[in-house]
């Protein structure tokens, strides 16, 4: 117990604090050819819970990179813990309790856990790493997100959502009195998203500021205190989250009203496109068979690790197949690889953007061009670049691509117009079957609503649509026909007004479905 002295001193610096534990104003910040904050203010609390919202490429990230020292401020004000801060870069920031937890996950994947979590706060003896003592540290920390993973597994054979846990573990090991957290749950499943709820619950209490960047909108309300809104790199207000209603924080982040979450158009359905038949590929993908119509989308429902992007991965030919067959238009496919599918206009948007679906160093002209070369290219090998300027800038008007110019770097963009880049580079194919992996993760809510009416477009020129995702309501909103995954199995199938989500949760759990599945097979 502490003495009453400590309590005593505890409580005269509480009544000397200043009211703010940051306080950021006039922040500027440029990039070639994009003003990225423009004249931002923002203010923390300690013992605050502040959600910091607004869409892909509103400034939210930038703004959270300049006040963990990552990108210098080129000018503006920046106190934290009511000291003016000069020269501020991320060694200082972290000096000062700086913490950032980012989106896109940042570790080395051939060190283990421990030695991730203590990466250049390594635990030493006379000179030599003490690896006990690092594996028994963040065992205890590991212990406090309430997370069963051994500290010295090697964090590449982690699951991404494993991965997720480690970077708040790593956050959490410096004792970071200011933490933000850039879409923490996104890789997240519902019993996690909990046990971090309960951390993040943890850590207000302790005093300590959390910054929470989500695109979630349906976690505020149960996790945030604030909301600071921002859009187009500027600040646009701040209020209690108790004083502010979900449709009020749309029509400030995007400056109007959405008035369709999910839009979805009438078609009537055509005749079979594609048909997969009896596909095995590994243990997460067993005795598939579905079929995709013209003028519908098809969604596919499941919890993670129920083997729906295996699935995806082994119809569009990065992992091989055991057995099975593939038809287009009732024409069978042979698909050993990636190029077969894309040959045959079956091509696939992964879940992961960055790694697998982007030349990420890459202009945007030159990823949407990629797959299209042969199509683009005289008979010497030559581009056309007449037809590749008409091509790239029809798609980037069609989708509405937003970016300065055709030549600017695809890592520059925001998720959702990356999003756009990826879909882009397949629709200039004139691609057949379209396969979505989780289409909306990471990206807000009207780039969402976007990507739905995309998916419309092509329901509605006769491609066949298929997408992933493990948000109920965007299954149940976008989909025409649902069909739900368990165990790397095809568990249960919906038309989208016959489907409810006990149904399809029932579908996606109950023991004794998987069970009959497997002896039926």
């Amino acid at each position: 117990m502490r003495s009453d002295a400590a309590v005593a001193d505890k409580a005269a610096r509480e009544r000397n604090a200043p009211e703010y534990i940051v306080e950021m104003s006039g922040i500027n910040k440029a990039f070639p050819g994009v003003q990225a904050l423009d004249n931002v203010s923002f203010q923390l609390r300690a013992g605050e819970v502040l959600a910091l919202l607004g869409e892909n490429g509103a400034g939210k990230s930038t703004l959270m990179k300049v006040l963990s020292g990552i990108y210098p401020r080129d000018s503006g004000e920046i106190i934290v813990f009511g000291a003016k801060q000069g020269e501020y870069n991320a060694k200082k920031a972290k000096e000062l309790g700086v913490a950032i937890i980012h989106q896109e996950l940042n570790m080395c994947s051939h060190l283990t856990v421990a030695e991730n979590i203590f990466l250049g706060r390594e635990l030493t003896k006379r000179g030599v790493l003490t690896q006990t003592e690092m594996n028994n540290k963040a065992r205890e920390i590991l212990g406090r997100l309430n997370v069963d993973i051994d500290p010295e597994t090697v964090v590449g054979d982690l699951a991404v959502s494993k991965q997720q846990m480690v970077e708040i573990a790593k956050a959490l090991s410096i004792d970071a009195r200011i933490l933000i957290m850039d879409e923490p749950t996104s890789a997240l499943t519902a019993k996690e998203i909990e046990d971090l709820f309960r951390i993040i619950r943890e850590l207000r209490a302790d005093g300590r500021g959390v910054i929470y960047i989500s695109h979630r909108l349906e976690e505020i309300g149960r996790i945030a205190d604030r909301v600071t809104i921002m859009r187009d790199g500027k600040y646009i207000t701040d209020m209690n989250n108790e004083d502010t209603t979900l449709p009020e924080i749309i029509s400030y982040m995007v400056g109007r009203e959405i008035k369709e979450k999910y839009p979805k158009i009438s078609c009537q359905r055509g005749g079979k496109i594609f048909e997969v038949r009896n596909l095995n590929a590994g243990l997460m993908v067993r005795n598939i068979n579905l079929e995709l119509y013209k003028g519908e989308i098809v969604g596919v429902a499941g919890l993670m690790g129920a083997g729906r992007t295996e699935m995806t991965r082994a119809v569009f030919g990065v992992d091989p197949k055991e057995s099975g067959q593939i038809f287009l238009n009732g024409k069978q496919l042979i698909i050993r690889g990636p190029f077969d599918a894309i040959k045959n206009g079956v091509v696939l948007v992964p879940e992961d953007r960055k790694k697998d679906g982007l030349c990420v160093r890459l202009s945007v002209r030159e990823n949407i061009s990629l797959p299209s070369l042969d199509i683009i290219s005289n008979r010497f090998g030559y581009v056309n670049l007449r037809s590749e300027r008409a091509m790239v800038e029809k798609y980037i008007r069609e989708l509405r691509i937003r970016l300065p110019h055709a030549e600017v770097e695809t890592v520059s963009l925001s998720g959702g117009n990356q999003q756009k880049v990826v879909v882009s580079k397949w629709l200039a194919r004139n691609s057949q079957v379209v396969i979505f992996d989780e289409p909306t993760r990471g990206i807000d809510v009207a780039a969402k609503v976007e990507i739905y009416n995309l998916m419309n477009d092509l329901k509605r020129n006769g491609i066949g649509v298929m997408f992933v995702s493990s948000e109920m309501p965007e299954i149940m909103g976008v989909s025409d026909r649902i069909i739900v995954m368990c165990d790397g199995r095809i568990t249960g199938e919906f038309m989208a007004g016959e489907a409810t989500q006990n149904e399809i949760m029932k579908r996606a759990t109950m023991f004794d479905d998987k069970l009959a599945v497997a002896e039926s097979v």
